[in-house]
Order: C-alpha cells, then structure tokens, then sequence
C-alpha cells in the first residue's frame, strides 16, 4: 500500500491499491491526481479494462476531465472537472459487478449539478463487489439518514446478469442535495425482521427454492419474522449467462440494516459447481455474523458512512461501528490526505463476545468539514 505525497497540488501514489477511493476523492476534492506503477511487476501491468471503464463513468458525469495514460497504461493523471451528473448510460465491464460503479456513483451523486439517472448495464451479482440488491438494501438506506429527504432517491433492478457475459441493468436515480446532516448514529437496535431474495438465472426454478428452505432453516432458529422471496427471471431479463444466488438483509427497530449474500460459482471459469443448499445456509451465517459485528451499517457500507460523515456540516457526528474493514482504514488514510480530516477512533468489546472472539464495535467522531453542493441554488 502506498501513502500520498503531494507536489503542488497535484497528490502522487504508487501503485493500483484503493484506486477507485482515490478518483472519487479527486472528484470531490478538486484535487488532480498521478498514480505510477500501476501493477508493473504483473505479468499484464497497467489498468485493468474495469478500472479504464471506472474513468470512463467519472468522464461521462463530469465536465471537464482531463486523463492521461502512458502506453503501457502503468501511469495515469487524472485531472478532474466539475460534477455535472444528468443523465447518462454505461456499459460496465464484466470484469467487476456493476456494483463497483454504483458504489462511486452513490458517492458523488447528492453532489451534482443536475439529479443523476444512470443506466448501468452489466453484472449485478460476483463474488468481488457488492450486489445491486445489497446496494438497494444496505447503501440507499446508509444515504438516507444523512438528508433530511429522500424523494428520487431509487434503484431499480430492470434486468439481471451473472459472470461471464452479464446482460443486467439497472436504473439509478439520485436528487441533489445542498448540504449533508450531522449524525449521532449510536443505537443498532434490535432486529425485528429479516427479508431476502434468491434469484435464479437460466437455471432450474428449484435452485431459488432450495436456497431459502436452507437459509430459513438457519434463521428460523433466531426469529420468526422471515420473508425470502424469490426471483424467477425469465428472457431477456435473467441475463446472458446461468447463475443463481441469494439476498439476504436484517432490519432493525432503529431502522438499521445487515445484508449477506451469495453467488454461485462460474464453471465455464473452472470453477466447482455451487450447490444451492450451501449457498442458502452460508448466507444465512454471513447475516448472523454481520448481526454480531453490529453497528449502524453492515461492514460494506463503513466506507459510505464515513464519507458523508467526513462531508457533513461543521458540526459534531458520531456514529458505531463494527470492527473496521481494509477497505475502510484505506478509505479513511485517503480522507486525510484529500481533505485533511481526521476521525477520532475508540474501540470497545461486545457485551456479548465472552470468548474474545474479535466483536470490536468502534466509536467514530468527526467535526465535518461542511462541504456543499455549489452548483445547487439556495433561497
């Protein structure tokens, strides 16, 4: 992992680590960045056709862009323009899930000038990124409680797709919003219910079934209010490649939500066959696990919460967490060095992790820095 130097206003990394993080926070920084050494120790070294296909997305929803790439693709200079937003598409790479997009898009979207409406298509659901369901569940939940209204806020799964060829779409939908609010996010609560989705493509309608019975089996055990649809697309809308997989989320009496997932394996990739009944079940203990972590959000959705945090007005939030993710301490290094924001972090067990099996809630404080939309006009 590399840390960022800066030469003059331009901030210098080295190295393929946390590149997405890097590219948003120059989005909403201003600040241009020159990342070098882009995997050239690789036997294929340079960026990858996904993360080409990322700076393609942050063009097409910015004014003004400037990028420079060598040949060899291992050094690239990112100079970026000003959030437009409006309406756009995007065909995304089937290297990574569409969810690699949404999750910058989400980031940047309240910040815009113009409402967003993206239409990604692509792969909704891998074993890398999250899914379009957990986005839906999990994310646009985490970015409704930072604006005091959510009206246009949406994300609609049109079509679905699985590895390799993908074939799915969906429809994001994200207002503008002046300013982000303060939080004291304490409270998880407790879970009152739990509800999910097991979807299956180009493949036998039995596999959806056989993922539930096991998952309910697991879950039955806890509480009783458990409701998993299933999914049975059909043409065009289950994609271009068979798969199956599950969804599954918790929510709590604060309004709170834990998701888990799982996809089945890609044989045409080599892969061992996935068979559903694992699937079920291990979604099922994912979700326990993430219950047990606790906090106001999930772990894929830490980074999101300390953005808006990091973003808010310049007042005091707090919120809690479980045990910080690497994604999350990558995204928090990466804050400091954009903005110079720093998070006051303190750790404390589970009352219930008796056998010291790792439940580490943490307590984030942050004065926010009082970014603003400035293309939003105020009365």
């Amino acid at each position: 992992m590399s840390t960022g130097t800066q030469k003059g206003n331009v901030l210098l990394y080295k190295g393929s680590n946390y590149l997405k993080q890097r590219l948003v926070l120059s989005v909403l920084s201003g600040k241009p960045v020159r990342i070098c050494d882009i995997r050239v120790r690789d036997d294929i070294p340079g960026l990858r056709e996904f993360e080409v296909s990322l700076i393609r997305l942050l063009d097409k929803i910015t004014n003004g862009t400037l990028v420079e790439l060598n040949e060899a693709g291992t050094s690239l200079y990112f100079q970026p323009g000003l959030l437009h937003g409006g309406k756009i598409e995007h065909s995304c790479s089937v290297q990574r899930g569409i969810g690699y997009y949404l999750e910058a898009l989400i980031m940047l979207g309240f910040f815009c000038k113009q409402p967003l409406h993206a239409v990604l298509q692509g792969v909704t659901s891998n074993n890398i990124d999250p899914s379009v369901d957990l986005i839906k569940s999990s994310m646009l939940q985490v970015q409704r409680k930072f604006i005091f209204d959510d009206e246009g806020l949406d994300l609609k799964i049109c079509k679905r797709g699985m590895l390799p060829m993908g074939g799915g779409e969906v429809i994001f939908k994200c207002p503008i919003r002046t300013k982000l609010k303060p939080v004291q996010l304490l409270d998880s609560g407790m879970v009152k219910r739990i509800r999910g989705t097991a979807y299956a493509l180009r493949v036998s309608p039995a596999m959806a079934n056989r993922m539930v019975e096991k998952a309910k089996g697991v879950l039955l055990n806890f509480i009783p209010d458990i409701y998993i649809s299933t999914d049975q697309c059909k043409g065009k809308n289950a994609g271009k490649s068979p798969g199956f997989g599950v969804h599954i989320y918790a929510e709590t009496t604060t309004g709170n939500i834990y998701s888990s997932e799982q996809v089945s394996n890609v044989v045409s990739n080599g892969e061992e066959p996935s068979i559903p009944e694992d699937l079920g079940i291990a979604a099922a203990q994912r979700l326990l696990y993430e219950i047990y972590l606790g906090g106001i959000t999930d772990s894929s959705c830490q980074a999101l919460a300390v953005l808006y945090i990091a973003l808010g007005q310049k007042d005091v939030s707090k919120i809690v967490i479980g045990p910080l993710t690497d994604y999350t301490i990558g995204f928090l290094r990466n804050l400091r060095e954009f903005f110079g924001i720093t998070f006051k972090i303190e750790h404390f067990e589970n009352d219930d992790d008796r056998e010291g099996t790792g439940g580490r809630k943490v307590l984030l404080t942050c004065v926010g820095i009082g970014y603003s939309n400035i293309s939003k006009r105020t009365i």
